[in-house]
């Protein structure tokens, strides 16, 4: 058994969990695995099985906002990996990005042997060089689980190599209520992965229509998305029927009551709660608004209570996965879903996956209008949260 390997995931939390499954490789033939992970990664990496502990550092040709690469920047990376002193780094990339730069800066640092992805001619920065075929779009945990494999690395026996987190996680009921919500997550890292925010509001009005309980999450810098996304019921939106006509899914539960209740910083609502009567134990408000209220891992017991999560194609689309929780994504298709969709558990993939802006990796929307996501209707929600909602139930 090697001793201390590195695993190196820089970019968002989604990439980190996706390498949830090559850590846990990893971890199965090594003393010690060190994860090196960017801040927006950071909390994502303390939550993966088989991390013993994690590195920080902002990648500059990868991080969304790219510090200057400097000298002092350089070496505070330099010094990190000298104090880790791994006997072999793994490094983790998608498709387009390059291995390259990490393996030079790891190499300075004095690390014996180094492993990536890397289509370009590495000279003596690798020593295992995998080369991947990236015509074939390959679920990214897959990908990097097969460079584990060329490292010597396979996954134990009875783990089949789903997305997964540590447990337990936090107790959350005291935010959500008992299980069996809808998770609506409306905020994304990148504009052009975006449902329209009307959209979101009317989906929301219609999943309680449809006798739904709804937990509008998101971090703190989206409060002002999530309170607008949670006010659905205050909006005035019109009652056009919830669900398509002759849907014949999960129909309301019986014994609706009118109440009205105001949880701890949660928006108020007068509404109809499903299953509930009055006198009967605790109320619940059939919109709860956590936008900026949770940790990274209490968002992850929200996700896990849920029913099902409705999401873009951002970080909690990959921690619901990671706790099991069946996926309605509204996904655009300037990545391919083949590649990034909700890995290893029931999903929904909503989305004109055809629309002109179809694998320009692009970050703010290329065509007016937004059509991949605008043209998606919220009884289509409606309908594939019904539809997942059984899955999940069938399975525990």
């Amino acid at each position: 058994m090697i001793g201390t390997v590195l695993v190196a995931r820089p970019g968002n939390a989604g990439d980190v969990l996706l390498a949830g499954p090559a850590v846990r490789a990893v971890a199965a033939g090594a003393r010690e695995v060190v994860l090196l992970a960017g801040p927006q990664g950071r909390a994502a990496a303390e939550l993966l099985p088989g991390v013993s502990r994690v590195v920080e550092w902002r990648t500059p040709w990868i991080d969304a906002n790219p510090p200057p690469m400097t000298g002092p920047h350089a070496l505070r990376l330099l010094r990190a990996v000298q104090e880790v002193a791994p006997e072999l780094a793994l490094i983790l990339t998608s498709f387009r990005q390059s291995p390259l730069p990490l393996a030079l800066l790891l190499r300075l640092a004095g690390t014996p042997k180094t492993a990536a992805i890397c289509a370009d001619h590495p000279g003596s920065l690798l020593d295992v060089c995998r080369v991947v075929d990236e015509e074939l779009d390959v679920p990214e945990a897959e990908r990097m689980l097969g460079l584990a494999g060329a490292a010597g690395f396979e996954l134990p026996p009875g783990d089949r190599g789903a997305l997964a987190v540590r447990r337990p996680l936090p107790e959350v009921g005291h935010l959500t209520g008992p299980p069996g919500y809808v998770v609506v997550h409306p905020g994304v890292s990148a504009q052009a992965r975006a449902w329209p925010a009307e959209s979101w509001t009317r989906a929301v009005h219609d999943l309680v229509r449809a006798g739904w309980r709804v937990v509008v999450t998101g971090g703190s810098g989206e409060r002002a998305l999530t309170a607008r996304v949670a006010g659905a019921r205050r909006s005035g939106l019109s009652g056009r029927p919830a669900v398509p006509e002759g849907w014949e899914g999960r129909a309301p539960a019986s014994g609706l009551v009118e109440e009205t209740r105001l949880l701890r910083g949660a928006v108020q609502e007068t509404c109809s709660i499903p299953g509930s009567e009055r006198g009967g134990g605790p109320v619940w408000e059939s919109v709860t608004d956590l936008g900026g209220r949770t940790t990274f891992a209490e968002l992850a017991a929200v996700l896990a209570g849920a029913s099902v999560v409705v999401v873009a194609n951002t970080g909690p689309a990959h921690l619901a996965a990671a706790v099991g929780t069946p996926v309605v994504s509204l996904f655009a298709p300037v990545v391919p879903a083949a590649r990034w969709a909700p890995y290893g558990v029931p999903s929904a993939v909503l989305g004109d996956q055809n629309a002109a802006c179809r694998g320009s990796r692009a970050r703010v929307c290329p065509t007016a209008g937004h059509p991949c996501l605008s043209s998606v209707p919220s009884t289509d929600v409606v309908e594939a949260v019904n539809r997942l909602a059984f899955t999940k139930e069938a399975v525990r």
